[in-house]
C-alpha cells in the first residue's frame, strides 16, 4: 500500500444497516410516545395524580408561600429594606427616630433616603449616617447601603403671586 492511497472504510453490511435503522425507529417511537403523553396530560390539565407523596400543589404555610413567592421573584432585598424602615425606632433609637424617617430606598444606587424634621437633627444624623450604614449592612448583608442621603425638613412650596419683578429669584434674592 503507498502513502498516497485513501483508507478504505468498509461499507455497512446489512446487518449494520438493520441496526440502524431499528435504532431510529426506536428513538422516533419514543418522541412520539412522549408528545402523545404530553398532549393527555395537557387534556387532564397537568395530568398530575394525586397520591400519598407530596407535590407541588399541596397546601403550604403562609409564612412558606410568601417566602417561596419572595425568592422566586427575586424580591429577598427590597422585602428586607422595607424590614428595616418597619423597625427603624429599633436600629436608631426611639430618640433619633421620632425626628427621623426613611422615606425610600433605591435598590440600584443602594440609597437609603432618611427625611428629618429639623435641620438640627439632619446634621446629627449626617455625622452618625456611617454608623448606621455600618448597622444597615450588618442586618440587611454586606453592601446592600452604601449611603444614607439625608434630606432637611421640605418647607411650603414657593407662590408667584401676580406682582412679581421679571428675574427676581423670589424672597430669597433680596438677603444677601
Amino acid at each position: 500500500m503507498s502513502e498516497q492511497e485513501p483508507k478504505k472504510v468498509p461499507e455497512p453490511s446489512g446487518v449494520d444497516l438493520a441496526r440502524v435503522a431499528l435504532r431510529a425507529a426506536r428513538e422516533q417511537a419514543r418522541a412520539r410516545g412522549d408528545a402523545a403523553q404530553q398532549k393527555r396530560q395537557a387534556r387532564r390539565g397537568g395530568g398530575l395524580r394525586s397520591g400519598a407523596r407530596a407535590d407541588g400543589r399541596d397546601p403550604m404555610a403562609l409564612g412558606a408561600a410568601i417566602n417561596r413567592l419572595l425568592t422566586e421573584r427575586g424580591w429577598e432585598a427590597p422585602a428586607a429594606v422595607g424590614g428595616v424602615m418597619g423597625r427603624w425606632p429599633e436600629i436608631v433609637g426611639a430618640d433619633v427616630a421620632k425626628h427621623c424617617v426613611p422615606e425610600r430606598y433605591d435598590e440600584d444606587e443602594r440609597v437609603l433616603v432618611v427625611r428629618c424634621d429639623s435641620t438640627a437633627w439632619a446634621t446629627n444624623l449626617r455625622l452618625l449616617a456611617p454608623t448606621l450604614v455600618a448597622r444597615l449592612n450588618e442586618d440587611l448583608g454586606h453592601g446592600r447601603v452604601k449611603l444614607i442621603k439625608v434630606q432637611g425638613p421640605g418647607g411650603p412650596p414657593r407662590r408667584y403671586g401676580p406682582l412679581r419683578a421679571p428675574g427676581s429669584q423670589g424672597p430669597g434674592d433680596t438677603y444677601g
